[in-house]
């Protein structure tokens, strides 16, 4: 099932992003990182092919997010 989400950005009334963009990218990747790591290093509680479809979707969301707020901050649409 291909489900598809939607992060909305969170600006106040003068525009400004509450969320650091580099900060929450950063950290979906760290995630992913880290779970690839624990599989590498033998952990058998998690699947491999699970970890690594997981790791390539939270890459994906960080992109999107990073997309769009290069989109935000340089006035365009996404």
């Amino acid at each position: 099932m291909n489900r598809e989400v939607t992060l909305p950005l969170i600006v106040d009334h003068r525009g400004t992003l509450q969320v650091s963009a580099a900060d929450v990218s950063k950290l979906l990747r760290t995630m992913g990182g880290r779970w690839l790591h624990l599989v590498e290093s033998g952990d058998e509680r998690l699947d491999e092919d699970t970890v690594a479809a997981l790791t390539i979707e939270l890459a994906k969301l960080a992109d999107r997010i990073d997309v769009a707020c290069i989109a935000h901050s340089s006035g365009s649409r996404a």
